[in-house]
């Protein structure tokens, strides 16, 4: 753990902040709004409105999470504290296949804009060879801009997050206050609600409205680096979620009204822009708008893309301090202050992504329910921080025992919403992780208390697996709605408390956790 004290803590409020919205402004509100739309029509609010409760009880839970224990990869940690190294390796792994998803998909976004002066980088839905290159040049720009340290990635990040704020929001306003909203596309061609409800609650996961939110956890994953984290990462936190959802919200009805009627002959699925904003932008002849638009489609995704490839290698540090990554990768480099291998790692594994998914939807279907099954674990540990008298009053948030398992109820739900035909692609990428936590349990030699205090975990995924078999979204609909949606409520609800009760339980066992929080709070001072 010496290696914690090589990290810089340079990072105050603003940038913490900046971090955040940095990764909550990337290619999400370019494309997301549009497959949002396409999934559920003007239903598509509902979606961005849920999605936004969802995260928003999330970050309360890392909140307190974060004032209790602040420490860079946390999201990686805190789960291993209170539940032990099976939980943590099923969080870890799935955290880290989801965080090293987003250069490739930003790099993606970008080139995918850029098509529209230089046609050979995209066709047929897909990046060419020439598209697959320039977004690989991209991916070693943002790991080059991290390479050199936090102050170095703080101060970019911060002045990219200024300029590229100003575009969502001029777009916002121009289609809302300017005359092109067009109130009869909310209620025509199919009605509020063409596909059902069912559509508008599956695109929470697979249109990227998760995706886009998410960002709000930089300043959790960098908490070790902040100056004063008890102060400024829950301020951070709050800012940049709660500007997300009002902008997300505004650009979905601005988009789904300024969408002209034509277009709209044979329903929202038809809506396919290859550039969505910027292609709205140039058919009602907005030309301004326009090259402002096609400009901030290289600077958004290229700044969220700075703080995923910032905030993943802290992910990579910690799993390798959970031991189930190599001892390699817990190192720092000590003139630069980041754990640079682990930028590394992350830019090669990018790479498995970004060749043969090839697009930016490609990928967002696949990773899209890997960050909220990560968060669920968070709601388990922090009531039992609290249960075992870590949590002190002044870092507790009112209302946390309502709000922990409320949170992991509804991001349950999410991920049942994403369908059958998503999660039965996605599980197996999870399980994959505990395939490989059966080899570190091996060669660590864990006591066996390290499987029966998180078999919940693995219980909780199998179960929601075999229940969207089961129900009607995607599934045989042998359970029809909304009672399946009432079931996976209960089932989460009763694992919730299983996993809690668990967490005592390992707590009590194993005084080595409570150790560990004590010696790295140290190393925090």
């Amino acid at each position: 753990m010496s290696d914690d004290r090589l990290l810089r803590k340079r990072m105050g409020f603003w940038s913490l902040t900046a971090a955040s919205l940095g990764g909550v402004i990337g290619s999400g509100w370019l494309f997301g709004a549009m497959f949002a739309a396409r999934a559920a029509g003007p239903a598509s609010i509902i979606s961005w409105i849920v999605g936004g409760v969802a995260l928003g009880l999330v970050a309360l839970v890392f909140i307190e999470l974060a004032r209790v224990k602040p420490e860079s990869g946390g999201l990686v940690r805190y789960p291993l504290y209170t539940n032990g190294s099976l939980v943590a390796t099923m969080v870890g792994w799935g955290l880290w296949l989801g965080y090293v998803s987003n250069p490739p998909t930003e790099a993606s976004g970008i080139t995918q804009y850029m098509s529209r002066f230089w046609p050979g980088l995209y066709a047929g839905g897909r990046l060419t060879t020439a598209g697959l290159s320039v977004a690989v040049v991209l991916m070693i720009l943002f790991v080059l801009v991290n390479y050199f340290g936090v102050h170095v990635f703080a101060k970019t990040n911060t002045v990219v997050t200024v300029i590229k704020f100003v575009v969502p929001g001029a777009t916002l306003l121009t289609l809302l206050l300017g005359g092109f909203f067009q109130g009869q596309n909310l209620s025509g061609h199919g009605g509020f609600a063409p596909y059902g409800l069912s559509a508008a609650l599956s695109a929470i996961a697979t249109s990227g409205i998760i995706f886009a939110y998410t960002g709000f956890r930089a300043a959790v994953d960098l908490a070790g680096e902040a100056v004063n984290p008890k102060r400024d990462v829950p301020r951070a936190v709050v800012t940049a979620l709660g500007v997300a959802i009002v902008l997300y919200i505004g650009l979905e009805i601005a988009f789904l009204g300024a969408v002209p009627g034509k277009i709209l002959a044979s329903g929202w699925k038809g809506v396919n822009f290859s550039s969505p904003f910027a292609d709205l932008a140039l058919s009602l002849n907005l030309m301004w708008l326009y090259w402002m638009l096609m400009a901030d489609a290289m600077i958004s995704p290229a700044g969220s893309s700075m703080v995923y490839t910032a905030t993943n290698s802290r992910n990579v540090w910690a799993l390798a301090k959970n031991r189930f990554f190599p001892g390699y990768f817990a190192r720092i480099n000590e003139r630069f202050g980041v754990p640079t291998r682990a930028l590394i790692l992350n830019f090669v594994v990018g790479l498995l992504y970004l060749i043969p998914l090839k697009s930016w939807h490609d990928i967002i279907k696949i990773t899209g329910v890997l960050g909220i099954y990560t968060y669920a674990a968070g709601a388990v540990s922090v009531l039992v921080f609290r249960q075992m008298g870590v949590t002190n009053a002044n870092d507790g948030i009112k209302g946390m025992k309502v709000i922990a398992p409320l949170g992991f109820v509804v991001a349950t739900l999410v991920i049942y919403w994403a369908k059958w035909s998503n999660l039965k692609a996605t599980v197996p990428l999870l399980l994959l992780g505990l395939v490989l936590y059966l080899f570190s349990y091996y060669f660590n030699k864990y006591r066996l208390r390290e499987i029966t205090s998180g078999i919940w975990k693995v219980v909780y995924l199998l179960a929601v697996l075999l229940l969207s078999r089961l129900g009607s979204f995607g599934g045989i609909n042998l359970i029809p709605a909304p009672w399946d949606s009432v079931v996976v409520a209960a089932v989460a609800l009763a694992v919730y408390y299983w996993g809690v009760a668990a967490g005592v339980g390992y707590m009590k066992a194993e005084p080595g956790s409570l150790e560990l929080l004590d010696a790295e709070a140290k190393l925090d001072v």
